[in-house]
């Protein structure tokens, strides 16, 4: 099997090393099946899209939709690159699945507009798959409503032109789309489960998204979810789409 690559842009290594252990783990990959880029850390190699499965963008601390002039320079140049690589996969529709910063770096390569409006607290939120996301090949495998994990400063507000839309949620309108017929985004984490969101937790308590404060009640709060369909849907993507 072709490897599949995951872009990673997460400077945190427990963070980091959790979301790669658990994408292998959902979807079924061993490690020789899965080429981890570590973006942060340098800049991105070349990537043959004829000798990759798919492309999978993790999630990220960056947050696209803030001024240019506040980005850090790692930032300013992980945003160029991963644009870059994003464009080439979309021309050629090379199969891509971003989860939660993934949105935001489709979203603006392909027109969509990302900011603030839609902004969910971190917790469980019930997401809800539209009529085409019911029909559609890799989202079809998840119930028509679940749970899952989501904490993020900024969401799609304007779909690109032409993105099918394919779930939402009571707060985010947008929880999930496809550009073309095989590239993916997603704003909620299927790379989560309980375990996962309490160490994003931990790791993150000072990143703005909650107040440390919070912790422990947070922590308590998603320790009580079910939370269970979304890593289906890693291993869908990874079952069409392996060669």
């Amino acid at each position: 099997m072709k490897p599949f690559v995951l872009v990673a842009t997460r400077p945190e290594d427990r963070a980091a090393d959790d979301e790669y252990e658990a994408i292998l783990r959902f979807g079924g990959l061993a490690p020789d099946e899965l080429r981890r880029i570590r973006l942060e850390a340098g800049p991105l190699p070349p990537i043959d899209l004829d000798e990759v499965s798919g492309v999978i963008v993790g999630g990220s601390p960056f947050t696209t939709s803030v001024p240019e002039e506040t980005k850090p320079p790692v930032q300013r140049r992980v945003e160029a690159e991963l644009g870059g690589l994003v464009r080439r996969l979309v021309a050629a529709d090379t199969p891509f699945l971003g989860a939660c910063y993934g949105v935001g770096t489709l979203g603006v390569v392909t027109g969509g507009v990302v900011d603030g409006t839609y902004a969910e607290p971190v917790g469980a939120v019930p997401v809800t798959l539209t009529p085409e996301g019911r029909a559609d090949p890799v989202f079809g495998v998840l119930p028509e409503t679940f749970d899952a994990f989501v904490g993020h400063k900024e969401a799609i507000r304007v779909p690109p032109p032409g993105a099918v839309v394919l779930a939402s949620s009571p707060a985010c309108p947008v929880q999930a789309f496809r550009v073309r017929t095989n590239l993916y985004a997603t704003q909620f984490h299927p790379e989560l489960d309980v375990p996962g969101i309490v160490t994003r937790i931990d790791v993150y308590r000072d990143a703005g998204y909650f107040s440390p404060d919070d912790v422990e009640a947070l922590t308590a709060q998603v320790s009580r979810a079910v939370v269970d369909a979304p890593p289906l849907l890693l291993r869908a993507f990874v079952e069409r789409y392996a060669r």
